[in-house]
């Protein structure tokens, strides 16, 4: 490559090129790399984001756990650890593959909006307020439910003592833990008046002096939570004296209050839902329906991608050929999921967002070697007549990934968030709260009058883009389990993992390093990556309009080979693969 074309290369993926999606910088920011091996074991394996967590998981499947067992150890300590991604006061969604039945199921443990919530929550005279004032306010706190989806599973799947699991993290929260690369970053890149009082204090010697990596923290408060929690149940986060703090916490907050109320947690329901399966070259790829958006978006393009040649076999890896094609039908999954997917329980979700013959007919929308300038949604099967308006939801990439599997070959896969990187940043017993109403759309209609589908009210769950993804191989038991935070880019993620390792047979690390790349519907983004500048800068002659970007995924894999446990940790966080 000569050197003006590197240097044309260079400017187009450090400038980007103007399209029509508003690109925001990722508020859980990246914090470097860490080149990772793949992690072989025989008998059970638990990915995660933090090393400690990771190693609370394995200790419970050392003691005979099962994979919900070993979740719960891991999310406990991934709230103290890794406070900035997910914890008691937020959300998660979790697919399950039970080795007894062989079958798929999902829960639901979405945070709900209060029930004193309604469509104008977060406009200002009638026109939506700044995205980061909605945030640390508590407006933006929903009902936290990944205890109760815990609970949930472990009532059907558990094996150990529920109150056993919260062990590992009582203790690293009494004796304290090292604060780690990444948390030490991105505490000292956020201002310390954003958190609560207490919060601030927790987190920041002398409520300004963000602490050191590697130095020492402890959490007493949050170790009396948990023992509470752990003796009681999920109930004691629901009702009690957490409850009336967290009430508080959302009730004082010192920006715009909130309208939380004891009956809104006491009323908090986790809900077992039916999976999302699709099936790809042989495989059948089983996630999270709605209210998430993760599994029919990712089956969507995985369906839409299926019959092109130029995406298959390892030549095919990260080619401009492939690249385009993958991108082309992710603008029109996502076009279809902007405008018609919210919590079921509140919209008809068109029943045929996965149809063949509806998809067969996107299909050919995709031209090989060519761009769509702006993919608008379909008509699928099972559309109301009256359909929805254009979407202004913004979500924001934070969120963590849990990826496991037991002696039993029981798969566990869970993507856990409490939203933007510290959540609302408001504090209480010990932990934060999140804010995952701001995953609503801020204008409940758009500018031609129509009601959009992601509208806030009361009781409603945002929708979100977790994909939790277990896929199944020929002979019906799991081959891979993976995931990824990212907000509305998760779906990204993921469809890249799937990609790398099935069409382009790269292994769990490979595929977790693989750069980052595809489009929302505005331009082709890709990680700013010199190995691949130049099928990026072919894409352009495509007519893509390419912008560099910090994709900042949190992949966590294990897949299934030649009867043994492989393990990939993104490198862009601090996971870690752990397996006997």
């Amino acid at each position: 490559m000569t050197f003006k074309i590197f240097l044309a290369i260079s400017l187009l993926l450090t400038s980007g090129v103007a399209s029509a999606q508003d690109f925001r910088p990722a508020p859980e920011a990246p914090s470097g790399t860490t080149e990772k091996a793949l992690v072989v074991a025989k008998r059970h394996m638990v990915v995660a984001a933090e090393p400690v967590a990771a190693a609370a998981g394995r200790e419970i499947l050392r003691k005979g756990g099962s994979a919900v067992d070993a979740a719960i150890a891991t999310e406990m300590v991934l709230g103290l650890v890794e406070p900035q991604s997910s914890g008691l006061g937020g959300g998660a969604l979790i697919t399950y593959w039970d080795a007894k039945t062989r079958a798929v199921t999902t829960f639901d443990g979405r945070e709900t909006a209060p029930a004193a919530a309604k469509p104008d929550r977060f406009l200002k005279d009638g026109k939506p307020m700044p995205f980061r004032e909605a945030v640390l306010s508590g407006l933006s706190v929903g009902v936290p439910g990944v205890l109760r989806a815990l609970y949930a599973a472990h009532e059907k799947f558990g094996r150990l003592p529920w109150k056993t699991l919260f062990d590992p993290a009582i203790k690293l929260a009494e004796d304290g833990f090292p604060v780690s690369p990444r948390l030490a970053v991105l505490l000292r890149d956020d201002d310390p008046a954003n958190f609560a009082p207490a919060a601030r204090a927790y987190f920041y010697r002398d409520g300004t002096k963000p602490p050191a990596q590697g130095s020492l923290l402890k959490n007493p408060d949050y170790a009396a939570t948990l023992r509470t929690i752990a003796e009681k149940g999920p109930d004691a986060l629901y009702s009690g004296a957490i409850a009336d703090a967290i009430v508080e916490a959302v009730q004082n907050a010192k920006s715009v209050r909130g309208d939380m109320t004891a009956a809104d947690l006491s009323g908090y329901v986790a809900k077992e839902r039916e999976p999302v399966c699709v099936g790809y070259r042989g495989r059948q790829v089983c996630g999270m329906g709605a209210p998430s958006s993760g599994g029919l978006t990712v089956g969507a393009v995985l369906k839409l991608i299926e019959p092109f040649h130029q995406v298959q076999g390892p030549a095919a890896a990260m080619t401009a050929p492939a690249l385009n094609i993958i991108a082309e039908a992710e603008k029109l999954a996502y076009a279809d999921r902007n405008r018609y997917i919210a919590d079921p329980d509140f919209i008809a979700v068109p029943s045929g967002l996965l149809n063949d013959h509806y998809l067969a007919e996107r299909r050919k929308l995709i031209v090989p070697g060519k761009a769509i300038e702006k993919a608008e949604p379909g008509f699928p099967p099972g559309l109301a007549k009256k359909t929805f308006g254009v979407d202004a939801t913004y979500e924001v990439p934070g969120t963590t990934q849990v990826s496991i599997i037991d002696d039993d070959g029981n798969a566990f896969a869970m993507t856990a968030t409490i939203e933007s990187a510290f959540g609302s940043h408001l504090w209480a017993k010990g932990f934060l709260l999140n804010n995952e109403l701001t995953d609503f759309s801020f204008k409940p209609v758009d500018d031609d009058g129509l009601a959009v589908a992601n509208a806030v009210a009361g009781g409603k769950r945002p929708r979100s883009s977790m994909a939790p993804t277990i896929v199944l191989g020929a002979d019906a038991m799991p081959e891979i389990v993976t995931g990824s935070p990212g907000g509305s880019q998760i779906i990204l993620y993921v469809v890249k993992t799937l990609v790398g390792m099935i069409d382009w047979r790269l292994d769990a690390q490979r595929a977790a390093s693989l750069t980052n790349f595809g489009s929302q519907g505005g331009p082709f983004m890709i990680e700013y990556s010199l190995p691949i500048m130049w099928s990026a800068f072919e894409l352009t002659t495509y007519g893509q309009a390419v912008s560099g970007a910090t994709m900042t995924s949190g992949v966590n894999t294990i897949a299934r080979h030649n009867g043994l446990l492989e393990g990939g940790a993104d490198p862009r966080r601090e996971g870690v693969a752990l397996g006997d």
